[in-house]
This record gives structure tokens, C-alpha cells and sequence, in this order.
């Protein structure tokens, strides 16, 4: 089988091909949009496998590879050190590095979802960015009111309710101001209607799916962190031990270890920054409405405040193996109750009261094998 190396880019392209013995057979350049590569692409020798970095569309690239090519094989750009670090780095040079990687075997492949997981992963990410932009909005019109000698109006009301908003209307300020002001309070009700339309798709989609409705049972999981976990996650056995999914997240600590001495620094940050959010959230929620939880919690504080937020991070990665072990064994959270007797969501008298922010729940069948990390008892 032919190996293909695939540097693309919009408007150009690079292919390097390798024979079966590893050496080079053919380069090829490809001036033109993604159609024009797919048309060089179809007059390759067959059988052929193709590898490239992921960037920008590699799903469809992907999807339309994979019609041509016996394997398709996408390297993450983050581990592909051979080529960023490189002090030779051009388009050619890219595409036989990642040609020769393919013929040995030693790509550090990454999973793509199909069409409507990309798409469902789309909408969190854009409600994710309105809600950002509507924050940075919110802190303008505070920087206004304050640059005024103005905090907050009176009874402690939100800004945002219409009485904080008649509040707003009364206060005398510089014309300079109320343009401002009044400029940003139309990008504010803007946004507000965007992320609720977004946010409707999105509880229609997680509604449908099983999956969030199941992690949905565990204390301070709503709908915006379980529609997260699973879009990201996608297929849950494709991870062969559920420590690897806080890995996936980014939610490890680095580590710097030789010659018998082991230092660990900060988390990696590996993987999409919105599901370590919305998990960093639950995991508040879950500490002040579990029990079980937060007795995990105080253990990892060890009554030292400056961990707590050690603790918070420690919290979300064991979220992250108890909800693939959830999804892996299809069963519902399940607990200790003060006699000791493991109880479930499932069972009627949760553990506590349900998240604000989650919709109404439909019963989710609990069958399937119990998986590590399903059972939340203390240790």
C-alpha cells in the first residue's frame, strides 16, 4: 500500500507519495481550492493511505478522503513535533515528514466524530462564545457606572432586570456616557436573544439523547455540562481506561520526572477549554449539593485553604472517569445513604435537589455491567 502525506492548506497543497518499501515514488503540488486537490487525489495509484494535520474543516476533508483512500489517518498538530520544531519547515518538507510517520506507523492519530456530532460541537462552542461576548458587555456598562462614582442601583436588584434597567435610565451622566451605555445595552439584549436561541437547539438536542439525560442523575450535572461531556467524548469506549478522559480534558498535572526524583506542575490544558469550564462549574455545584461529593472534597483540602482550588480540579477530573464509567455501563448515579446502603437517582429520593439548570429528565434504562467509578462511596 501506498503512503500519502497530505500538507493542505485553502488554496495549496503539498502531497509527498512513498511506495511499500518507504521510498519516495512521487511530489506533487496542487494549486487550487479543496475540489482541485480532490481531482489530483482521484489519479493517485491504488491502494493508498493518506495522513494530514488536523486544522480547519478536516472533518469534511476527512469525509471526502475517506471515500478515496483505504485509510485515512489525521495527526494531531500539538504532538507532531517532528514538523513544528523542525528548523527546515516548508510544505514539502511537511508532507514527507508526515508521509514517513504514516509508512512507520507512528502517527498520533485523533478521533473525528461524524457530520452531527461536528455540528452539535459547533453550537456549544458558539453559544459558549455569546455568552463570553455578553460577559465582556456586562463588564463595560460596570466600567461606566463606576468611571461615574455609580456601583450597583439600590435593593441589591440585578442591573439586568427591568428595574435595574428603569435605574439605568435615571442616572444623569455625560452624553459620551449614555451613548455608550446605550450602545452596549442593545449588544447585551442581542446576545441575550442569540444564546437563548441557541441554547432552545441545544436542549432539544440533549433532551433526545440518552446519554446527557443519563449523566444529568449525577448532583450538579445540568444539561450545558452533560451536552458538553458527551459531544466531546463522542464514544466512550474508544478510551481503554477512564483516567485517560481527564488526561483527554486536560485536567492531569504535567510532569518533569527523572532520576528518581518526580515533579508535577500545573494541568495540561490539553483538549477543548469549554467542557473544563462547564466542568470546573459542576464540579461547585456538585460539592455544595452531593454529600458524597463534598466529602471527597474536604478530604483533598485537608483543612488548608490555599487547596481548594487543587481540590475543585481534582473534583472535575474524577467527574470526568465517573461520567465515561456512567456512560460506558449505562447506569444512573448511585451513592451511600447515611445506613450505608448504595442508593440511585433511578430509585426515587435523589441524593439531593436537581441542578438549576437543568431541563426535565426522561428515564434512561440503567442496564449494562457496573463500570469503575460508578459507585460513588468514600474510600
Amino acid at each position: 500500500m501506498y503512503s500519502v502525506g497530505l500538507d493542505v492548506h485553502a488554496r495549496r497543497s503539498s502531497l509527498c507519495i512513498l511506495d511499500e518499501n518507504g521510498k519516495r515514488l512521487k511530489h506533487l503540488e496542487v494549486r487550487g481550492p479543496w475540489p482541485k486537490l480532490m481531482e489530483t487525489i482521484d489519479t493517485l495509484p491504488r491502494p493508498f493511505s493518506i495522513c494530514f494535520e488536523a486544522s480547519c474543516g478536516y472533518g469534511y476533508l476527512h469525509d471526502q478522503l475517506a471515500r478515496r483512500a483505504a485509510c485515512v489517518q489525521v495527526a494531531h498538530p500539538g504532538q507532531m513535533r517532528l514538523i513544528f520544531r523542525a528548523k527546515n519547515k516548508n510544505d514539502r518538507v511537511d508532507a514527507s515528514k508526515l508521509a514517513k510517520v504514516l509508512y512507520l506507523g507512528e502517527v498520533p492519530a485523533v478521533h473525528v466524530p461524524d457530520l452531527d456530532v461536528r455540528g452539535w460541537r459547533k453550537l456549544i462552542e458558539l453559544r459558549q462564545s455569546l455568552v463570553s461576548k455578553r460577559a465582556a458587555c456586562k463588564n463595560q456598562v460596570r466600567a461606566v457606572l463606576r468611571s461615574g462614582g455609580r456601583l450597583s442601583p439600590p435593593d441589591r436588584c440585578s442591573l439586568w432586570s427591568k428595574k435595574g434597567r428603569a435605574w439605568l435610565e435615571q442616572q444623569e451622566m455625560s452624553g459620551s456616557d449614555r451613548t455608550s451605555l446605550r450602545l452596549l445595552l442593545g449588544q447585551i439584549d442581542l446576545f441575550n436573544q442569540q444564546v437563548r436561541s441557541v441554547t432552545g437547539e441545544l436542549t432539544k438536542i440533549g433532551q433526545k439523547h440518552a446519554g446527557v439525560q443519563l449523566l444529568m442523575t449525577i448532583p450538579g450535572v445540568g444539561m450545558r455540562t452533560a451536552e458538553a461531556f458527551v459531544a466531546y467524548v463522542d464514544k466512550a469506549t474508544r478510551f481503554s481506561s477512564n483516567r485517560k478522559v481527564g488526561a483527554y480534558f486536560g485536567l492531569v498535572p504535567c510532569q518533569d520526572s527523572s532520576g528518581g526524583i518526580h515533579r508535577l506542575g500545573h494541568i495540561t490544558r490539553d483538549g477543548p477549554s469549554t467542557v473544563r469550564k462547564c466542568l470546573c462549574e459542576a464540579a461547585h455545584m456538585a460539592v455544595r449539593r452531593s454529600p458524597t461529593i463534598r466529602a471527597r472534597y474536604e478530604r483533598m483540602v485537608r483543612n488548608d485553604p490555599q487547596r481548594k482550588k487543587i481540590a475543585i480540579v481534582a473534583i472535575c477530573n474524577w467527574l470526568c472517569r465517573v461520567m465515561a464509567a456512567m456512560l460506558k455501563s449505562g447506569q444512573v448515579w448511585q451513592y451511600e445513604d447515611k445506613k450505608g446502603r448504595t442508593r440511585s437517582t433511578a430509585s426515587g429520593g435523589g441524593e439531593c435537589s436537581p441542578p438549576e439548570d437543568t431541563a426535565p429528565r426522561t428515564a434512561v434504562s440503567s442496564g449494562g455491567g457496573k463500570g469503575p467509578g460508578v459507585k460513588a462511596v468514600e474510600a
